[in-house]
């Protein structure tokens, strides 16, 4: 049977999300890749050209895993816990630049 742990609610799963993200150079890609993210977005918005919106995956996903994978050494929670783990991106993006979570 799979072990995949259970978290009550976003408040419970953030500090696991943390603790898979201690190595400095996998938050570092995590915020590479979030940058991207947002800004192909804002492009995409503001130019409505939506083709741009398939960039999305690949700008965040390369970055993150790159940084799981070689530096962080486990795999992402993306895949045990995809919206937890999307949300955590945006919410560890936002702890870094007020500097909440260390760069």
């Amino acid at each position: 049977m799979d072990n995949v742990k259970t978290f009550e609610d976003f408040a419970d799963f953030y500090p696991y999300y943390l603790q898979e993200h201690r190595n400095s150079v996998c938050r570092r890609l995590h915020f590479i890749g979030t940058t991207l993210v947002l800004l192909i977005l804002a492009l995409a918005v503001f130019s409505a050209n939506w083709l741009l919106l398939w960039m999305l995956p690949l700008a965040g996903y390369t970055f993150t895993w790159v940084g799981h994978f070689i530096f962080e050494k486990n795999r992402p929670a993306t895949f045990k816990h995809p919206f937890y783990s999307l949300l955590g991106d945006f919410v560890m993006y936002r702890d870094m630049l007020i500097g909440k979570v260390p760069f």
